[in-house]
């Protein structure tokens, strides 16, 4: 009776640590999940080989799919799965669940304003490549939303802004500002979350490379674009965010000054742009020379037009000698896969015409916040070091 009493104890002992190794083991092989999972949610998961494994629970669907990758297969336990039938490209990508024709976001994932909508996102990481927007243990900046009003809209408006960890224990000091936009089909918070904008401005604060400085990030009114009725495609292009260079100089601009320790001068004073949003960042700057003299185009939709360079933005090119006295930093970035010639081009006109320009090519990345990453952590540097 004892030894059946010792065995029993010791297999009910063995029962947890069993069940323990049953659940480890049921996790694909070499697998972790992504870090935009919401606490305590196993997938998607990110394979050492960086195919996703995704697993949605749906048990009276008929379809399920994940956007951009395809049909999902159903199991007796009413979990669709699917792996990615290529390894995913490194960085950050959206993805929704897509349930019987209906796209959603995955109730297991942390949400992203991107594609016009709500939706969610996957992380594939960069190894050591991605050190410079990592976690690390230096002091880190707050990142917090304002409110004001803006006159041009009539209507109240967050804008999201940034300050340097030092910020707080310096009440005296004040900062030169970066104000920095979002794409098409983005908003106000897409540089912070899908950005790692924070991080990346903590890491090069921490190690001297760029100067502590504010970071004040706005909705540019370009969530979805949608051509009115009757409206041509050109028309709906120049309305598209068409507002927002009159909003940051006559709003954000008083509301930041006002309600933060800034430095007010033209030189203090920094813009840029991914995408639409660096259509929006030319736009502003270069009708505004006298309130900017830092501008940044991250894989930026902005044209000018090398052949008539001295009407181009109100004649700012026209006397290259005086831009480049206004102009400390002038950044033109791309991904290597996005089409870079457009943009390199463009910078090697401008360099031939005698302005003065910086351009960068991400080597392997596309259209996607892995190359604006990198596009941020080469231009925050630049800025502000003429003063």
């Amino acid at each position: 009776m004892k030894s059946l009493l010792k065995l029993a104890c010791v297999s009910l002992l063995t029962i947890p640590m069993t069940l323990s190794a049953q659940t480890e083991e049921a996790y694909p092989a070499g697998t972790v999940p992504n870090e935009h999972n919401v606490a305590g949610a196993d997938y998607p998961r990110i394979g050492a080989d960086k195919r996703v494994h995704f697993k949605v629970h749906a048990p009276d669907a008929k379809k399920v799919e994940i956007s951009f990758r395809g049909e999902m297969t159903k199991g007796d336990d009413g979990n669709w799965t699917l792996v990615s039938k290529e390894p995913e490209v490194e960085g950050f990508h959206y993805y929704q669940v897509i349930i019987d024709g209906v796209a959603t976001a995955d109730p297991n994932g942390k949400p992203f304003f991107g594609m016009g909508k709500w939706v969610s996102g996957i992380e594939i990481p960069e190894g050591e490549a991605g050190d410079y927007y990592a976690v690390k243990d230096v002091p880190h900046g707050n990142v917090s939303k304002s409110k004001y009003y803006s006159d041009v809209r009539k209507e109240w408006r967050d804008c999201v802004v940034y300050t340097p960890a030092e910020y707080d224990k310096n009440p005296d000091k004040k900062y030169p500002v970066l104000y920095l936009q979002h794409g098409m089909g983005e908003n106000e918070s897409s540089w912070a979350n899908q950005g790692k904008m924070n991080l990346i401005m903590d890491n090069l604060i921490a190690e001297g490379k760029a100067k502590p400085m504010i970071v004040v990030m706005d909705n540019g009114n370009i969530e979805v674009f949608k051509p009115l009725p009757g409206e041509s495609m050109a028309d709906a292009h120049k309305r598209f965010g068409g507002q927002f260079p009159d909003i940051l100089i006559n709003d954000i601009i008083p509301h930041i000054e006002k309600n933060y320790r800034t430095l007010t001068d033209r030189d203090n004073r920094a813009m840029a742009g991914l995408s639409w949003g660096g259509l929006l960042t030319f736009n502003t700057t270069l009708n505004n020379l006298d309130k900017f003299s830092h501008i940044g185009a991250f894989s930026g939709m902005g044209h000018i037009d090398l052949n008539n360079l001295d009407t181009a933005y109100n004649g700012a090119f026209k006397d290259p000698k005086t831009f480049n006295d206004q102009v400390h930093t002038f950044f033109m970035g791309i991904g290597s896969e996005e089409g870079p010639e457009r943009v390199k081009n463009l910078s090697d006109g401008l360099k031939a015409a005698g302005i003065n320009n910086v351009y960068y090519e991400s080597p392997g990345t596309a259209h996607e916040f892995l190359t604006w990453r990198r596009c941020l952590k080469e231009f925050a540097p630049m800025l502000f070091n003429n003063n």
